[in-house]
């Protein structure tokens, strides 16, 4: 019998903000999505290494876990073929508290399960965000009603991994291969020698595609 999918709210109070709300009128936004076990601080550091237009957003996942918290549960999923339903929840939720702030060009960025929970909010929203950035995960299993408007819009994707990254099964890298081209404008970047992380190379990497996706 499978698990009802989980109600879920974002922290509001747990969000890091990389500027105070007076300064954040006008800017685009750049929304963070820690991985598994982690919270908001992790990648909040990567911001210093990034473009200084965007808001930066940092926001913890809603399922406490582990030593942290989590997008969806290893408990009710295979780490890297949640439940579709489980995964919407989550995406859902972070959906719900970006209709609480001002409108402004979006953008994603996510790490392991964050990267998976990116790709499942353009799947869920198409025309809600300008471009994504990927790293180290994968694409949920399924089909989503927002794929074939994903497809049409062509919104840009960063995909980053490491040839020494074996933290997610093979066949989930095969299925995030087959699917991302046929949706997304990829930009597809392997690493080598680079395991389950973000390297200095691949940072700057990122600082420049995000800023040829900004809004001019």
């Amino acid at each position: 019998m499978p698990f009802p999918a989980p109600d879920l709210r974002i922290d509001r109070d747990a969000v890091l903000w990389s500027a105070p709300e007076r300064d954040r009128v006008g800017r685009p936004l750049l929304l963070l999505l820690h991985g598994y076990g982690s919270d908001e601080a992790d990648l909040f550091g990567a911001a210093a290494y990034l473009p200084l237009e965007p808001v930066i957003a940092s926001i913890r996942a809603p399922i406490p876990e582990g030593p942290g918290f989590a997008w969806f549960s290893r408990f009710t999923n295979v780490p890297s073929d949640p439940l579709a339903g489980n995964a919407d929840a989550a995406a859902r939720a972070v959906l719900d508290w970006l209709d609480e702030q001002p409108p402004a060009p979006t953008g994603l960025l996510g790490f392991s399960q964050g990267g998976a929970m990116a790709l499942q909010l353009l799947r869920l929203a198409p025309e809600r965000f300008n471009y994504a950035v990927q790293l180290s995960g994968f694409v949920v299993q399924g089909r989503q009603e927002g794929d074939a408007l994903l497809a049409e819009r062509r919104v840009p994707v960063f995909w980053g991994r490491g040839t020494r990254d074996d933290t997610i099964p093979a066949a989930s890298i095969a299925r995030t291969s087959e699917w991302l081209p046929e949706h997304a404008a990829l930009d597809a970047r392997i690493y080598e020698g680079m395991g389950h992380a973000i390297s200095s190379l691949e940072l700057g990497d990122i600082s420049s595609f995000i800023r040829a996706h900004l809004p001019r």
